[in-house]
């Protein structure tokens, strides 16, 4: 393999390295900073994200070949990820329902019953068929499935390109 190659798929590896935690800090900042409560879905599409960091950073020294690996395992997994949060989005905009189950921010089980009726006082849930933000008429949910996309393109690319 030659210098140009594996410098390509070291860039590929730290553009989804850098996508994957600006992702997640962007995530955690609507999350802790702004009060937005994520709801099961939200939670579910940060899944692919959790594994890519790990994957990006093994691309960034493994040799060209496991390199290679690494990147179209979390093109996979980020492909999953844009999918779900299309399926998010749809259910935002009512195209078809959300997940029967959906709700979010619960936290521990209380042991007693008062307590139980205090965390119900106190306990905010988030609907999967309810949009809490949008810019430019996209919710988090669908940017989050333009940059699940653009990752996944970016790592499958730079791992299938001879």
């Amino acid at each position: 393999m030659d210098d140009a190659s594996l410098l390509r798929l070291r860039r590929a590896a730290l553009l989804l390295l850098v996508g994957a935690v600006l992702t997640l800090g962007g995530a955690f900042y609507f999350q802790w900073v702004l009060g937005y409560v994520p709801c099961k879905l939200c939670l579910t599409e940060r899944l692919p994200y959790y594994a890519a960091i790990p994957l990006a950073l093994a691309g960034l020294v493994l040799p060209p070949r496991l390199t290679r690996l690494a990147l179209g395992l979390a093109a996979l997994g980020l492909l999953y990820g844009a999918g779900l949060s299309v399926y998010h989005a749809g259910a935002e905009w009512s195209f078809w329902p959300g997940p029967s189950d959906c709700g979010g921010g619960a936290g521990a089980n209380p042991a007693a019953i008062g307590d139980f009726l205090n965390a119900l006082q106190t306990t905010r849930v988030a609907d999967c068929s309810t949009a809490a933000w949008r810019l430019l008429g996209i919710s988090l949910a669908g940017w989050n499935a333009l940059v699940a996309f653009a990752l996944a393109a970016i790592s499958g690319t730079a791992a299938l390109k001879p």
